[in-house]
């Protein structure tokens, strides 16, 4: 028996490792998209002198027609031309670009500011002890919309947060991982996930020369609602389960002084006062600018959905809301002293998207090349063709789509590379069957979320790791005992059952969804209509 643990043991860390290895050989973003561009142009000379080509029935022009799309040949001085002197425009022209920096400055103000910190600290310390996980979980789902930072701090205060009730420290530490990473692309807010997403699939839709407008709200009823499952479920798997399997080595009872250096400070809590305050003021202006009949934001023909001025201008609302938390939180908490001090917060914001936007430079010259080259068009018509004369269900190339992200996710950690490279094949596949662009990039989502936190190349990994570490030192210190290092196995172990049951619930929504029929967000049908 002991010989049969250490081989599974073996072959679990071999398997990590193996990921992690292959995980560290892909090239930075930057360098990948370049890659691809190049090869990109090589493989439209070759598919060019072969005559690949599709054709498929065109509904875009009121009628119904048969269209032939071609390779085009993009190794040649007229296209190369083209593409030099149009650099500027299509780097500007990128779809995520704009949304991204407007949603990133706001968020990155108000978490100047320290709003955000302060929020949480306070619900899950002042969060009763029965229900300490639930709080835990839910604030950390919705903490993704701090990025890395809100992951980190996340899991660091879930650690503190065990500590303090006499739990296991690791295990507040995993749950806080769990929840914010593994549960990443669920929110109860419009993120700037949200905006980057919706913008690569616009790219997409847009390459097939169909009307269709995807917001930044497209999956928000899903992901809202994702939120509370996902609340519910994690909860069940870490109280029923995960508590008793890893058990309590920390053995110290509750400890109120471990959270008092991270109490809301009587200025953190007038800001929390203010931010309120001006949150309400905030919702008061918008209904005044929506409810009554021929408002501001409602459409001509004086409603909301499936389009109008509210829903189209989500982003700089979304924008105007977070100001006017952060601007409010700030002055109350001391912050914000002058009104200098707020373009210098709203900068803060943008300088978190630089790596995105030096990424972008060649990601939006390869998605031009690759959309100008009609390759993936052509690729997605054949497998459409396919699929529907194999009488494939939608709800299994969802599934499909689904597994792949999975698949990739722990190899390529950044959620917009794999979107980029897999949206202008995925989306047109998918349009030609008649399923919404936004129903496609749910699926990715689902994906691109659950295995987060089983892959080794995360850059927080070894920041957990270091935790674990002190939590065994405090141990040692107390006891004498002298705990095995953690390394990957043991985290992976860990994390594994989280990944498995936010797969299973987002899945299980989903299909539940496509049963029901209803829309994923504001006039978001499953189908094309």
């Amino acid at each position: 028996m002991e010989n049969l643990e250490t081989n599974k043991k073996n072959w679990v860390e071999k398997s990590i490792h193996f990921i992690e290895y292959v995980g560290n050989k892909f090239p930075h973003p930057f360098y990948l998209f370049g890659i691809l561009f190049f090869i990109t142009i090589f493989l439209s000379f070759v598919l060019h002198k072969l005559g690949f080509n599709a054709s498929y029935l065109d509904k875009t022009a009121g009628s119904e027609a048969m269209k032939v799309i071609e390779v085009v040949n993009l190794l040649t001085f007229e296209n190369l031309r083209d593409f030099f002197s149009n650099v500027p425009s299509i780097y500007a022209a990128y779809p995520p670009l704009g949304l991204t920096i407007i949603m990133m400055m706001s968020i990155g103000l108000v978490e100047t500011t320290g709003f955000f910190h302060a929020i949480m600290r306070k619900y899950l310390l002042d969060a009763p002890k029965p229900l300490i996980t639930a709080a835990l979980v839910f604030i950390g789902i919705n903490a993704n919309i701090m990025s890395d930072a809100g992951t980190i701090l996340t899991f660091t205060l879930g650690g503190i947060l065990y500590a303090s009730i006499g739990r296991n420290p690791k295990l507040g530490i995993i749950v806080g991982f769990a929840s914010c990473s593994g549960g990443f692309t669920a929110n109860m807010f419009v993120t700037s996930t949200d905006a980057l997403l919706a913008g690569i699939t616009q790219s997409a839709v847009s390459s097939l020369g169909m009307e269709i407008i995807v917001s930044p709200l497209a999956n928000y009823y899903f992901m809202a609602v994702s939120t509370i499952f996902l609340t519910l479920t994690i909860t069940f798997l870490t109280e029923k389960f995960m508590v008793k399997w890893i058990g309590n080595d920390y053995v110290q009872p509750d400890d109120e002084d471990l959270l008092e250096k991270y109490r809301v400070t009587p200025e953190e809590t007038r800001g929390l006062k203010f931010s309120l305050f001006s949150f309400l003021a905030f919702l008061v202006i918008l209904l005044g600018l929506s409810v009554p009949a021929n408002a501001f934001f409602r459409s001509p023909d004086n409603t909301f959905l499936p389009t109008s001025p509210l829903l189209s201008s989500i982003v700089i609302i979304t924008f105007f809301m977070f100001c006017f938390i952060g601007i409010a939180y700030g002055v109350g908490a001391g912050t914000i002293k002058k009104a200098k001090d707020i373009p210098v917060l709203l900068q803060a914001g943008v300088s978190k998207s630089m790596p995105l936007l030096v990424t972008i430079l060649t990601a939006a010259s390869f998605l031009y090349m690759i959309n100008k080259s009609n390759i993936f068009r052509i690729v997605a018509v054949k497998l459409s063709d396919t699929l529907r004369g194999a009488d494939v269900s939608v709800l299994m190339l969802l599934f499909l789509v689904i597994l792949i992200t999975a698949l990739i996710n722990p190899f390529v950690t950044s959620g917009s590379t794999k979107w980029i490279i897999l949206a202008p094949m995925v989306v047109p596949m998918l349009a030609l069957l008649d399923v919404n662009p936004a129903f496609a990039q749910l699926a990715f989502r689902i994906g691109d979320s659950a295995t987060n936190i089983i892959s080794p190349i995360r850059a927080d990994i070894p920041i957990i790791l270091g935790l674990f570490a002190q939590y065994d030192a405090e141990i040692f210190a107390r006891t004498k005992i002298k705990k095995t290092e953690a390394g990957f196995g043991t985290l992976f172990s860990m994390t594994l059952p989280y990944s498995i049951v936010i797969l299973f619930t987002m899945v299980t929504i989903m299909t539940l969804w496509y049963f029901s029929g209803l829309p994923i967000g504001p006039g978001v049908d499953m189908f094309l209509k």
